[in-house]
């Protein structure tokens, strides 16, 4: 941006922040819990091994790429995922907003954190804590969440709002990593009222090193709070505090970075300081002064840490006469610019394409939030607009559509390039090399972007910033056709015979199950997978042509040079599945776990893999038209059709598609049935079995899976037997957020709204209203309503009831 851009959108900013404006107004679509309430009886992790955080959590900060963390809906910030593909949880007990306001004629105000807890091992004792619970209310609408502070000890109302700039084909600043908090305060009374806001900060810088859950041996040896001001115009200033770290290069480790905190000071807005105090000390320094009368002392004292942990704190002062309201940003910024994967590679993160690669610029991206926050809030709420005010939808619906969205960013996601690529005289790695990008299964199975389940979550990359899905399809089309030959271990099946069984890492043909992991070298080694041999997974392969043809179809039927640089690697992954048809035209499984069901065997000709090959035969013949290949398209039109009824015909059993053809299964439902006539619908296939035996099959999953599974209030169980027996297989007995909602739109295409909705409804009943799942959607829950695999990437799926269009006549 040049500078009188600059100085434009400063005086914007600056002449919204003083005008006489109506209260914020909190989006009716956005969900909502009383700040700080606990919740009774919350849904717990099944498996010991997995993630358990608790329902302590809120809507997270960050772009893409950029680290990501998020305060909860009581007040502290908690959650940590600023090292690439690393979960941690914890709160920091000096990361904090605290209030002050006085009324004219008032004798002494009242200053309070705003958090409804305290620290658990004394630290910062003079501070005074517990916020009333439930004395006020949080919203989220992510990117954005508010919280609205009603404590009658407080005269002026005050709402805060939280975002960052995670915009629709936006492909800069959706990499910020920047959180923007703009406080909307209004003075209801007849008299004056001072307000003043405080953003306390330990110094983090170093602590983001290692794979560990928390923060117990983070060192903070060297680091140092540095004290910033700068005029953004004539009248404005932004004042602020830098935490860094000494150095032994000018060129950034992983762990070597800045965060910032900052605000505007302007006519009527003062902004004061405390450069350095102890962040486990009683903090005094800070708590006397802005309990006094909403200032701190201006004090830059400031020494380099000899192991202590360091904080500092910024306060905003202003005044409000009756009836006036008043919008003052803050932000807080970090640069934590170079990722290390666990094998030594080093990348760039994609922001740093804008903001250079040493790690010293946090306070540049401080400025842009302030300067920009107007805009962009204003921005997201664009956006989200026609989708939130649809009052042909439930409102419930509306939020859950961007309320899940937030894994696409908080989700241990990757997007950078590696280091070494820089062309002499530019920032950050060459432009000229497209950035990798991935988001993870979930940090329990920490494997980035998982094919079979991106299938599903990948919907609203796809419909928000196309360039990005396709880049990823491009990544995975390039293993296609490569082998990587080390021999690893195959767990289940060493498990099954007691003995080690070993498979090859990845097949020449085999579309890779994963890009790679964090503790790996993802990107460059892929297929990671010890659980199963994923090599002959029968669903990988379609799913990638389906995802293919799709993110063509979504792009407008334009992109035809993505088609031709995908071509070779879709025919290939078709070619490589024909090995396992037995004269049907059609794969069979295995006899293992050899799909996204990785838990439950299926053999012969199955209903889920099945589908979604009749789906691929057709996606694969519409690409061959597309690029005038019309031999591909004669050969895949022939294979469809002897495909197609070999499936009915070993499947369909007048009711319902068979789970797959053993006897044991004959009777057992999968609501996953029809993933493959799903897609069909959405990209126009066509159908890929008699839309009577679709509607017929749709009603019984839902009759059964959905309204004989826990009252019809926990969405479509993933198989039930036709008597009502849940299914006893371990993933069979689950509901899965993601598929779930596959169904669902495919209800909702087919005409079936009131059944599509209640399904969803399902969903949202045990996320939002019964089990605390909030900003931590799992893979699955049982009957119990307890889960497996939190902050899972399938749910953002959610959009495909948006993309999934009607059923053709």
């Amino acid at each position: 941006m040049n500078n009188s851009l600059l100085r434009s959108a400063v005086v914007l900013s600056l002449a919204a922040a003083s005008s006489f404006l109506p209260a914020q107004q909190i989006p009716q679509a956005a969900w909502r819990r009383p700040i700080g309430l606990p919740l009774q009886e919350p849904g717990i992790r099944r498996n010991a091994s997995d993630i358990d955080d608790g329902y302590w959590q809120g809507a997270p900060v960050g772009g893409f790429g950029s680290g990501t963390f998020s305060r909860t809906y009581r007040g502290d910030f908690a959650r940590w995922h600023i090292k690439a593909g690393v979960h941690n949880y914890g709160a920091v007990s000096a990361n904090q907003f605290a209030m002050y306001q006085k009324s004219e004629g008032d004798s002494t105000g009242t200053a309070r954190v705003l958090l409804t807890d305290h620290p658990q091992h004394g630290e910062l004792s003079s501070w005074t804590w517990d916020y009333p619970v439930a004395t006020g209310e949080y919203a989220a609408l992510y990117p954005k969440s508010w919280y609205d502070y009603q404590w009658n000890k407080f005269p002026a109302h005050v709402i805060l709002e939280q975002f960052s700039p995670v915009l629709p084909d936006n492909y800069r600043e959706s990499s910020y990593p920047v959180a923007v908090y703009r406080w909307h305060a209004t003075n209801p009374t007849d008299k004056t009222v001072t307000v003043s806001v405080l953003l306390s900060w330990t110094n983090m810088s170093g602590w983001f090193r290692s794979y560990t859950g928390d923060f117990r041996n983070s060192p903070s040896r060297g680091n140092h709070n540095i004290y910033r001001t700068e005029a953004v115009s004539a009248n404005s200033a932004m004042k602020g505090l830098v935490f860094d770290r000494l150095r032994a290069s000018s060129q950034p480790e992983e762990f070597d970075g800045q965060f910032a905190i900052a605000a505007l000071q302007s006519s009527g807005v003062e902004v004061t300081y405390q450069t350095t105090f102890q962040a486990t000390g009683d903090g005094a320094s800070v708590w006397a002064p802005f309990a006094a009368d909403g200032r701190l002392a201006n004090d830059n004292t400031t020494w380099v840490s000899d192991s202590e942990k360091l904080a500092g704190a910024i306060a905003v002062r202003f005044t409000l006469k009756p009836g006036e309201s008043r919008i003052v940003p803050m932000v807080i910024s970090w640069d934590f610019p170079t990722v290390q994967f666990g094998e030594g590679r080093q990348w760039h993160r994609r922001y740093t394409d804008f903001y250079g690669t040493d790690g010293r610029n946090a306070w540049t991206i401080a400025r842009d939030g302030l300067t920009h926050s107007d805009a962009w809030s204003s921005s997201i709420d664009a956006w989200q607009a026609p989708y939130i005010n649809d009052e042909t939808k439930p409102l419930w619906y509306r939020g859950m559509l961007f309320n899940e969205l937030y894994a696409l960013t908080d989700g241990g996601t990757f997007w950078g390039r590696e280091t070494g690529t820089s062309e002499s005289g530019q920032t950050g790695s060459s432009p000229k090399t497209e950035p990798s990008f991935a988001l993870l299964e979930c940090f329990d199975y920490a494997y980035y972007g998982t094919l079979d389940v991106r299938f599903y979550a990948s919907l609203p990359l796809l419909k928000f910033w196309p360039e990005i899905d396709k880049r990823v399809l491009r990544e995975f089309a390039a293993t296609v056709l490569k082998e990587w030959p080390e021999q690893g271990l195959w767990v289940w099946k060493t498990q099954q015979t007691g003995s080690p069984v070993l498979h090859k890492r990845k097949k020449i043909g085999a579309v890779p199950h994963d890009l790679g992991v964090p503790d790996g070298d993802p990107f460059i080694s892929v297929n990671e997978p010890g659980w199963q041999d994923t090599n002959d997974w029968k669903d990988l392969n379609s799913k990638f042509v389906l995802m293919v043809y799709r993110d063509y179809v979504f792009t407008g039927r334009k992109d035809l040079s993505f088609l031709r640089e995908t071509w070779p690697a879709m025919q290939a992954a078709i070619t490589y599945l024909r090995q396992f048809d037995h004269g049907g035209g059609i794969p069979e499984n295995s006899g293992y776990p050899d799909q996204t069901y990785d838990s439950w065997v299926v053999k012969g000709v199955s209903a889920y893999s099945g589908g979604l090959w009749l789906g691929a035969l057709r996606a694969g013949e519409e690409t061959a038209l597309a690029l005038n290949d019309q031999a591909a398209a004669a050969e895949y039109h022939t294979l469809f059709l002897k495909a197609q009824k070999t499936y009915i015909g070993q499947l369909w059993n007048g009711e319902y598609f068979r789970y797959d053809t053993q006897p044991a299964n004959h009777n057992l439902i999968q609501t996953d049935q029809l993933a493959g006539q799903w897609y069909a619908n959405m990209l126009g296939l066509g159908d890929v079995v008699p839309r009577a035996m679709q509607q017929t099959a749709l009603r019984k999953i839902y009759a059964n899976n959905v309204m004989k599974f826990g009252n019809g209030e926990m969405g479509a169980v993933n198989g039930m037997a036709e008597d009502g027996t849940i299914s006893t297989n371990e993933e069979g007995k689950e509901v899965w957020a993601g598929t779930t909602l596959g169904y669902a739109a495919l209800l909702k295409s087919e005409g079936m709204t009131e059944e599509s909705y209640r399904t969803v409804h399902g969903l949202y009943h045990v996320i939002y209203e019964t089990k605390g799942y909030w900003f931590r959607t799992p893979e699955a829950w049982d009957i119990t309503g307890n889960f497996r695999a939190s902050m899972y990437m399938r749910p953002t799926g959610i959009w495909a009831m948006e993309m999934t269009a009607p059923h053709a006549p």
